[in-house]
Order: structure tokens, then C-alpha cells, then sequence
């Protein structure tokens, strides 16, 4: 079958992303209601009994809020760290302890014939992490919520054939916007969130022969457009010297309120 993926929401009412590959299908996250879950679901015609185990990135209420509820439902095995487990446990209720799965940092999981490795970001949460999805030899890679683009992350994530990276917010539009200066002062730090220009920098260095699509995140509503991040990374990419064919145009949006297409993660 390949390796397919959807991203159900991105951004910061909600996150959730499933992976696919035929053998094995997982759930990155449950950021909105076990019932929003279930409908943005739905919409790619995916039941939660048909999902194999869910992985958590860290434990802010975009990324857990339906958490608990869901995996309960569904008797799914959560994977996540100790210290991620230890910092979402009172937000996610009982989790019965066979389905309470640690994992290292860093360590590969052969989820069936699904690999998975976790990477460390930077994030102001308690040992937050990217993912990679490896099967047949294709790659997929799940990078958002960093302050900023680490040499580890690099490391991680280079030569994906496609790439889900955080595009957070127009620094100008966040500098001008309504939040409180220590909120700002958050995002625009080493452990907040990766800015439109950082991201489009990050590519320079990430975009390979191999990579197909990158599919810009976790937009903020209030200080970004998807027009503009699409913009902004593009025009760093021409002034480095990397052009596409309009056909050939890697960018991809994702959505608060709405999944992806399915999309087929597999070799040129």
C-alpha cells in the first residue's frame, strides 16, 4: 500500500495527524474532543477502532485534549515518554497501565512493519518531540512546535520525502498583535514556535532530491496567513537559489478546522 497520511488540524485549537501504511495506523496526537476527532475522521472515512496505537509529542491541551476520552474509547495504546507521561496524567484521566507505554526519546520503534523514531525539539513543555515514519523506504516527518530548528532536528528530519514543519506566525504580525509581551516574548524564543522566515531558512538546508512536499503547520489564527507563510518561505528559497516548476511546487497547506487529503508518501 505505501505509507498515507492525513493531517486532521493544525494549529493551536488542535492538532492530530494519522499515519497509514496498510499494516499498522496510528494517531499523532488528539488536540480537540474525542468527538471532533471522530468527525474530522469521518471526513477521511476513518473509525477509531480501526486505528492500532496513539503517540503524543507533549502534553500542551492543543496536542492532549481528547486524549484520555478517546484512547479510552477506542482501547488504544498510548506511546509517549516518562516525562511527557508524567506532565499530561492528571489531564488525561485513567489510562489503564497496558495500554501506558513509555518510550525513550530518541529510541526506534517497529510499530509492525511501521518504523518510528522520536526526535527532541525545543518547546516550552516537559521533554517535547517530533516524529519520523519510515516504511518500504519512504520517510515522513512531523516537525512543529520548536523554538528553534536544532542541529538534532536537522539531523532527524533531513532527506524526508515529505515533511509536515511548523510555520507558526509573521514575526511583524505578532510583534503588532493583541497577546501580552511575555506571551510574545514565548513564542518568539529558543523554546517557542518557529516563525515564518525560520522555517523558510530551515528549508534551505532540509529540501534534498528525495524531498516531494512540505506541508507548512501550526499556523497561528492571529498572526499569520496561510498566502503569506507560502509566500515568505518561497521568496527565501528563490533568494538561496531554489526554484520550482509551478507543477513541481512543493508547499502544501494544512488546515485548524479541516484534514488533509490523503497523501502517498513514496519514492520518485
Amino acid at each position: 500500500m505505501g505509507l498515507w497520511f492525513t493531517v486532521l488540524a493544525s494549529g493551536s485549537t488542535g492538532n492530530g495527524t494519522i499515519i497509514n501504511n496498510g499494516d499498522k495506523m496510528v494517531l499523532v496526537d488528539a488536540g480537540l474532543s474525542a468527538k471532533k476527532m471522530e468527525e474530522l475522521m469521518k471526513e477521511r472515512g476513518v473509525f477509531g477502532h480501526q486505528l492500532d496505537a496513539l503517540f503524543v509529542t507533549h502534553e500542551h491541551s492543543d496536542h492532549i485534549k481528547g486524549l484520555g476520552a478517546f484512547a479510552r474509547k477506542h482501547e488504544l495504546p498510548i506511546y509517549a515518554n516518562e516525562a511527557t507521561w508524567g506532565a499530561m496524567e492528571r489531564h488525561v484521566g485513567k489510562i489503564d497501565a497496558d495500554k501506558r507505554i513509555v518510550i525513550e526519546t530518541g529510541d526506534t520503534l517497529n510499530f509492525g512493519s511501521l518504523q518510528v523514531q522520536s526526535f527532541p525539539i525545543s518547546h516550552d513543555a516537559a521533554e517535547p518531540v517530533g516524529y519520523t515514519f519510515v516504511d518500504q523506504g519512504v520517510k515522513l516527518s512531523l516537525a512543529t512546535d520548536l523554538g528553534y530548528m536544532s542541529d538534532k532536528v536537522k539531523q532527524a528530519i533531513i532527506d524526508s520525502d515529505v515533511l509536515v514543519l511548523e510555520s507558526n506566525h509573521d514575526t511583524e504580525m505578532l510583534r503588532m498583535g493583541r497577546y501580552p509581551w511575555n506571551t510574545k516574548r514565548r513564542i518568539l524564543s529558543d523554546v517557542g514556535h518557529l516563525s515564518n522566515v525560520a522555517a523558510g531558512e530551515a528549508l534551505c538546508e532540509l529540501l534534498t532530491d528525495r524531498t516531494k512536499r512540505v506541508y507548512l503547520a501550526h499556523l497561528s489564527l492571529d498572526h499569520n496567513l496561510m498566502d503569506l507563510a507560502m509566500l515568505t518561505v518561497n521568496n527565501i528559497l528563490e533568494d538561496n537559489g531554489i526554484f520550482f516548476k509551478k507543477e513541481d511546487f512543493p508547499l502544501r497547506h494544512t488546515y485548524h478546522n479541516k484534514p488533509t487529503e490523503w497523501d502517498e508518501v513514496k519514492k520518485k
